[in-house]
């Protein structure tokens, strides 16, 4: 496995590539970048001369992660040559089945699915997708048995579009995933989050998918509210700020979930994941330290699962944690380095919903607020 990424800036354009010179021989090429930059049809146009025969994914994010640096109003390319690994990649629109995201994950997973298929990383729009439920349809499509992670495309914090793209700009409603192949490519992964959950527990008495209609029987968004004060008037914006921790069962782990839209009409809260009827919610608030902290936990989580040194490495966190940490936000990239090494080449994105499975199990789950992480390397 040959790598090589380079970067572009209003400012400087083009910087020079770094890594090893693949001398346009890579066979796939993540493209991440703000929405500003990638609805330029020009970059997509340079990107492709520079790769003429790499199969382009590329999403909208909330900011760029580029080695040990995050930007933001950048697009950040990292080419890669698998020498010994077959590729597949597949795109499909959430119009195409009449916006059930479901549907979708099925559809994506029959078009992979392969007796030597390894792993899926997948990119998808992040606002018109339900990703647990895109997540759930390709789990049950592959019957729990093939490793998936990637995430949702972010829009810094203004939740108004999100573009995915296969091969071509990115637009609208997109859901793109590619497929490895063989025995000789070896993918780890990890998650964690790092934020403490405050508040009593409630318990989820009515909701639709991801739409929250009531806790304990009253107006969710007037719970929610009410914990919120004077950042109140700041949603859907400020609810990155307050996540919710949900468990669907007693004994089940817990996974976190973000608001990406409020109903004044209904008084309900629309989720990037489903919030289950008998989920149980607390509210959670950022740790500081404790979320650099968890960066580093996932990266410790995605070494174990490799089992080797990686050569790349995909980090896709939440637009949340770069609000919170603002300043700090290298902090949790420097700590995925402490933990990665000097080796690997580094890209990612922030993004509104993070996909990955729990540490203990293949199944992938739909994650908000946490940092993830691929590791990938070639035997």
């Amino acid at each position: 496995m040959k790598t090589e990424q380079r970067n572009w800036t209003a400012n400087k354009g083009w910087e020079q590539p770094s890594n090893n010179n693949l001398n346009g021989s890579a066979n796939l090429v993540t493209v991440f970048g703000s929405r500003g930059a990638l609805t330029d049809p020009a970059r997509f146009n340079e990107i492709k001369a520079f790769y003429p025969n790499a199969q382009i994914m590329s999403g909208t994010t909330s900011g760029e992660i580029f080695n040990d640096s995050v930007y933001d109003d950048s697009i950040v390319v990292s080419a890669v040559h698998f020498e010994k690994t077959k590729l597949k990649t597949v795109k499909a629109t959430i119009d195409q089945h009449n916006g059930d995201s479901y549907a979708t994950g099925v559809s994506l997973a029959k078009q992979l699915m392969a007796d030597d298929l390894i792993h899926i990383f997948i990119l998808s729009d992040g606002l018109k997708v339900n990703g647990s439920e895109l997540a759930r349809g390709m789990n049950e499509t592959l019957e729990n048995k093939v490793s998936i992670t990637g995430g949702l495309a972010g829009d810094a914090a203004k939740f108004e579009k999100t573009l995915v793209g296969l091969n071509e700009s990115p637009e609208e409603g997109n859901i793109v995933a590619v497929g490895f192949y063989g025995d000789a490519l070896k993918v780890g992964f990890g998650s964690d989050g790092g934020w403490d959950v405050f508040g009593v527990e409630r318990v989820v008495t009515k909701s639709v998918g991801n739409v929250l209609y009531e806790l304990d029987g009253q107006p969710a968004l007037d719970l929610y509210k009410m914990y919120l004060g004077d950042k109140a008037k700041d949603l859907p914006g400020s609810a990155l700020l307050f996540p919710l921790g949900m468990r669907t069962s007693e004994d089940s782990e817990s996974l976190v979930r973000t608001v990406l839209a409020v109903s004044e009409a209904d008084k309900s809260m629309t989720f990037a994941g489903d919030i289950p009827q008998g989920a149980t919610v607390r509210l959670m608030k950022a740790n500081f330290d404790k979320l650099i902290d968890g960066a580093g936990n996932a990266a410790e989580n995605s070494n174990q699962s490799l089992g080797s040194p990686s050569d790349f490495a995909i980090l896709i966190s939440c637009v949340g944690r770069k609000l919170v940490l603002d300043q700090r936000i290298e902090e949790e990239v420097e700590a995925v380095r402490d933990i990665l090494g000097n080796n690997p080449s580094i890209t990612g994105f922030y993004s509104y919903g993070e996909i990955s499975p729990l540490f203990s199990t293949v199944k992938c789950e739909l994650h908000n607020q946490t940092m993830t992480i691929t590791t990938f390397t070639e035997s």
